[in-house]
């Protein structure tokens, strides 16, 4: 006789993913941000009180930001673990729609546990439910459908048997990996089952390397061997495949520039001498230099966003050729690419065994020329009562901080800035920047130190931001983890501000004093982030913001660093940056919409269908 035991639904889904392991001998789920409410506290609230630290369970503040928490986890540790969110039915899982999509467009896992309605409907509608008049299965989760790798609904006991090992072994597989949710009902999560005692057998999920096509390493060799030209586009692949030392070889030994997404910056220290920086809108003279002119682009683990091709202008050497390595062939087949779908390390490895001795070309001058330039963007300003740039915020904070600082942000201008001017240790950046979610970045930064314990963390965030998501402060002090804040206040959203001014636009509804208001705001950010308990402070000028960054260090408690920047200055300088596609209108009153309509069609001619 097969051999079970009784547990609720609840007990049961806890129990199993607190002995779901990694290779290393660790829990893959590390634990469960939960807020509690009518439609988990009775059945998986009681579980998880019950497990206590064999899944340990953590109080957020937002559903939303406490998800970006676990994202912020994942991302940081490559992947190779993940956390759990779980929320009431209604408006506590809709709030996590957001995250989760977040989530979905960055390929990270995170498995969501909303409560939903009865599976009985005895008690119809219960407090919250959304009810569709035609359709009387969906409930509010249905939201998390379009978002999601994985859904699923469990309307019985039994089918968490079968769910469960679904939804960690997408959380596990680098072609699929993202968010899962598994809308839980109430009453289900109250109900006993005998499980099978072999269903609580601890089990090691391996992340696979999947391995190349013969023929694929053969097509995309002989295409290297052939170029003249060739650059690398590193994206988040080469991270989540752990193969950052094999690409620095890899470009050193066949003397190929490497250029950075961003969710790839880092993955080559900036002080590598093949790392070109930053290609596309915001990147670098010598990375998108060294893309214009390639006539084989090489990308490893991106998905080629709009920023980093230039709204596919930016390679434009007629005689270019693309190739795209991803696990994912929907990523390996795109714009016509030829496809390589595997492993990056495994990839990088295997061509360069076919390569040989095979040599590219690399304008190093061009490299060091960029980097001075840098390093004047970045320079203190000469006058200290002047309004710092976010460069030169940049530059403080570089200046202060060692090889162990991951520089980290999401939203605004600063995504575009610290891609462009950051000076990335390996893996000391982490941008989010697939959804570029405003509000990620108080809990994000939470969520990179606790995965990070040992590194220096440093949020950068602007004050539209973090008026928009700021509570996770309060989970941080409270839980006792430390990272710094630099809250740049330039009194709006500066960053689209000058993006309306670009295509012709008045300034409008985006700085504070465009706005229609009575009055413009005077937030004291400092009172604000202390009455959170976090340790707070304005920085009177650049001097005194790096001293204030030497300062934090050795807090238990997260430390807010508040400066004034001027809202008019954007990231770049000089012909930096590549055209970024944004549609001005074709008719306007406005002289200035039509100049700057004139130069987007002028552009547009430099996009490649192909």
């Amino acid at each position: 006789m097969t051999e079970t035991i009784r547990l609720t639904a609840a007990q049961a889904m806890a129990r199993w993913l607190s002995l779901q392991m990694t290779e290393e001998g660790e829990r893959f789920i590390q634990g469960v941000w939960a807020i509690f409410g009518h439609g988990n506290v009775a059945g998986l609230g009681e579980a998880l009180q019950a497990l206590g630290n064999d899944l340990p369970t953590w109080r957020g503040q937002n559903e939303q930001t406490m998800a970006h928490a676990a994202i912020a986890y994942a991302k940081t540790r490559k992947r190779r673990q993940a956390q759990a969110v779980t929320s009431s039915i209604g408006p506590g899982a809709t709030n996590m729609v957001t995250a989760a999509a977040l989530a979905h467009v960055n390929r990270l896992p995170v498995l969501f546990i909303p409560g939903d309605v009865f599976a009985n409907r005895a008690p119809d509608p219960v407090l919250q439910q959304v009810e569709d008049f035609g359709d009387g299965t969906v409930s509010a989760n249905d939201c998390f459908r379009p978002v999601v790798r994985y859904f699923d609904r469990i309307t019985r006991p039994e089918h968490l048997l079968t769910c469960l090992p679904r939804a960690l072994s997408v959380m596990t597989d680098p072609a699929r990996c993202g968010p899962v949710c598994l809308a839980f009902c109430q009453d289900v999560q109250a109900e006993a089952f005998d499980y099978p005692a072999s269903f609580f057998t601890p089990k090691v999920w391996r992340i696979r390397r999947p391995e190349p096509d013969p023929r694929e390493v053969d097509e995309v060799a002989a295409l290297i061997r052939g170029a003249k030209a060739p650059v690398i586009v590193a994206g988040g692949g080469v991270i989540y495949s752990g193969a950052e030392t094999t690409l620095a070889e890899f470009a050193t030994r066949h003397n190929i520039p490497v250029v950075e997404t961003q969710a790839g910056k880092s993955a080559i220290p900036q002080a590598h001498p093949m790392n070109f920086g930053a290609a596309g809108v915001d990147g670098s003279a010598a990375a998108n230099a060294a893309t214009a002119s390639a006539d084989l682009v090489i990308g490893i683990g991106t998905r080629f966003q709009d920023f980093t091709t230039g709204s596919w202008a930016l390679f434009r050497n007629p005689e270019r050729k693309l190739v795209s390595i991803n696990v994912q062939p929907y990523d390996a087949d795109r714009h016509g690419a030829i496809g390589m779908v595997s492993d990056a390390k495994v990839a990088i490895e295997k061509l360069g065994e076919r390569i040989g001795d095979y040599r590219g070309t690399v304008d190093a001058q061009a490299r060091a020329d960029w980097l001075s330039a840098v390093d004047a963007h970045c320079a203190a300003p000469a006058e200290s009562n002047a309004l710092p740039t976010d460069a030169q915020v940049i530059g403080a904070v570089q200046r202060a901080t060692g090889e162990d600082a991951i520089a980290m942000c999401a939203a605004g201008t600063m995504p575009g800035a610290l891609k462009l001017l950051w000076q990335a240790s390996a893996g000391g950046y982490h941008m989010e920047y697939g959804y570029s979610c405003m509000g990620y970045e108080i809990a994000g930064a939470m969520g990179v130190k606790l995965a990070a314990p040992e590194r220096e963390v440093i949020c950068f965030v602007g004050d539209g931001s973090y008026m928009m998501a700021n509570s996770e402060l309060a989970t941080a002090v409270m839980r006792r983890v430390p990272f710094t804040v630099v809250l740049t206040d330039n009194r709006g959203f500066g960053c689209i501000n000058r993006l309306q001014q670009g295509c012709g636009g008045e300034e409008f509804n985006n700085l504070y004093k465009d706005c229609n208001v009575e009055a413009q705001p005077q937030i004291d950010y400092v009172g604000h982030a202390a009455a959170m308990g976090a340790h707070a402070v304005k920085a009177q000028d650049i001097a005194d913001l790096e001293a204030q960054i030497a300062a934090a260090r050795g807090r238990e408690i997260p430390t807010v660093i508040v400066i004034e920047t001027d809202p008019t200055q954007g990231p770049g300088f000089g012909a930096a940056g590549a055209w970024w596609d944004v549609a001005v209108p074709e008719v306007s009153d406005r002289p200035q919409v039509r100049e700057a309509r004139a130069a987007y069609d002028a552009s547009r001619k430099q996009q490649r269908a192909d």
